[in-house]
C-alpha cells in the first residue's frame, strides 16, 4: 500500500505555535518531541516502506518537509503550486502514482491528526485496502463519542466485508451528510450507524482517476496535461499553467459524494484533528486536577482544568479552564471555551501588519 500525506494548510487556531513559516503539521503541538508530520510518518511506517510514502505540500514547505522527513525520497515530495483544497491535491498525487505504479492502492491521510491507538488506525487502513482492492473507494468513518456539529457525517448501509478475527466490518456508504445542528447530531449518535468524516480515504489509483474523469472532467483534463508532462523538461511550466485553472474543491464534493461503490470502514483509534488548543486535553493525559501540560512545568494552586504549553514554569493561582501557550515572541491566554477565536487574533495581527508574528 502507498501512503500519501496531505500537508497543506496553516492551522491558524493553533497560533502562536502554528505560523505561516512553520504551520502546525511542522510543529510539535503535543509536546512529545516529534512534529505532527513526523508522528504521521511514524504511525504508518510499519505498513509500507519509506519509498512508498509521499507528501503533498506547497512549494514554501518543500525544504521543511525534506528536512523533517529525511527518510522520504525527495522526489516523493509532490508540490502543489497553490492551495486548491483536497480534490486537486489528491488528483495530483494520483497522477504521480499512476505514472509509477498504475495498479497502486493508496491511502490518503492528513499530516496534522492524532491517533492515541495507532495500531487500531493501521488495522483500519489495512481493512480499507482490502475493500479498495475490490474496486471500492473507501473512507474511514470516525467512531463518534459526542454529537459534534463541526464535522460532516457518513451514514453506513449494508455490510460488504464481514468482520474477521475481531476486525471491524466494512459497510457500503448510505450517504454523506453536511455538518448538522446539535439536535440532528444527537439523533445521529442515538441511531448508532453514523460516523464522523475525517477525510481519510483508501482506493486504487485508477478508480480515483476514473471518478475524477467522470465527475470533474474539466479538472481531470488539466490533471492529464500535468501527468503527461511528468519527467519532461517543461513539467514545472505545465504544472503552473494547468494548476492555475484547477477548481478549488474538496474531494468529498468532487468525487466521494457522487461516486459509485463507496465504502466506509469504522475507525475507533482515539482520533482527533487537533483543530484548536482545547483539543489537547482529549489526546494528552491530565493530572488529578484535570490540568494538562503539553510542555513545560505547571505549579497550580486552587486551579483546575487548564492547558499549558510553555518552555517556562507557569504558576496559576485560582485559575480554571484556561489555555496558556507561550512562545519566544508571543503569549496566548484565554478560556478553553473560546479557543475558536484564536483565528480572530490572527486576523487582528494581519490588520496591524504584524507579519513577524504570523
Amino acid at each position: 500500500m502507498h501512503i500519501v500525506i496531505l500537508a497543506g494548510g496553516v492551522g491558524t487556531r493553533l497560533w502562536p505555535r502554528s505560523r505561516h513559516a512553520r504551520p502546525k503539521q511542522f510543529s510539535d503541538i503535543t509536546g512529545d518531541g516529534r512534529t505532527m508530520i513526523q508522528a504521521t510518518v511514524d504511525r504508518v511506517a510499519p505498513l509500507t516502506p519509506y519509498d512508498q510514502i509521499y507528501v503533498v505540500t506547497g512549494q514554501q514547505y518543500a525544504e521543511l518537509t525534506a528536512e523533517q522527513l529525511p527518510q522520504i525520497p525527495k522526489n516523493n515530495i509532490i508540490i502543489e503550486p497553490s492551495g486548491r483544497n483536497t480534490g486537486p491535491a489528491i488528483g495530483l498525487a494520483c497522477m504521480h502514482l499512476y505514472k509509477r505504479d498504475p495498479n497502486a492502492t493508496v491511502a490518503f491521510i492528513h499530516s496534522d491528526h492524532v491517533m492515541t491507538r495507532e495500531d487500531c488506525f493501521r488495522t483500519a487502513l489495512q481493512r480499507g485496502a482490502a475493500a479498495a482492492a475490490e474496486g471500492y473507494l473507501v473512507t474511514l468513518g470516525i467512531q463518534p463519542d459526542s454529537p459534534h456539529t463541526g464535522y460532516g457525517y457518513i451514514k453506513r448501509d449494508s455490510v460488504i466485508l464481514p468482520a474477521e478475527q475481531g476486525e471491524q466490518p466494512v459497510y457500503r456508504v448510505g450517504r454523506f451528510l453536511e455538518k448538522p445542528d446539535l439536535a440532528t447530531a444527537q439523533s445521529f449518535l442515538s441511531e448508532g450507524c453514523y460516523y464522523w468524516n475525517g477525510g481519510i480515504f483508501i482506493c486504487r489509483v485508477d478508480r480515483m482517476l476514473a471518478e475524477l474523469a467522470r465527475q470533474l472532467p474539466e479538472g481531470y483534463a488539466h490533471l492529464q496535461e500535468i501527468g503527461a508532462s511528468l519527467g519532461a523538461p517543461n513539467a514545472e511550466e505545465v504544472l503552473l499553467a494547468q494548476w492555475a485553472q484547477m477548481p478549488n474543491i474538496s474531494i468529498d464534493h468532487a468525487v466521494m459524494e457522487g461516486a459509485e461503490c463507496v465504502a466506509v470502514t469504522p475507525l475507533d483509534a482515539g482520533w482527533n484533528d487537533v483543530g484548536s488548543w482545547d483539543a489537547l486535553e482529549v489526546v494528552l493525559p491530565c493530572d488529578e486536577n484535570d490540568n494538562c501540560v503539553a510542555k513545560g512545568n505547571l505549579i497550580a494552586e486552587d486551579s483546575c482544568g487548564n492547558i499549558v504549553y510553555s518552555d517556562k514554569t507557569v504558576a496559576l493561582i485560582g485559575m480554571n479552564d484556561l489555555v496558556v501557550v507561550e512562545t519566544e515572541d508571543a503569549l496566548l491566554v484565554g478560556p478553553k471555551s473560546q479557543m475558536q477565536k484564536v483565528k480572530n487574533i490572527v486576523e487582528a495581527l494581519k490588520a496591524q501588519g504584524r507579519h513577524d508574528l504570523l
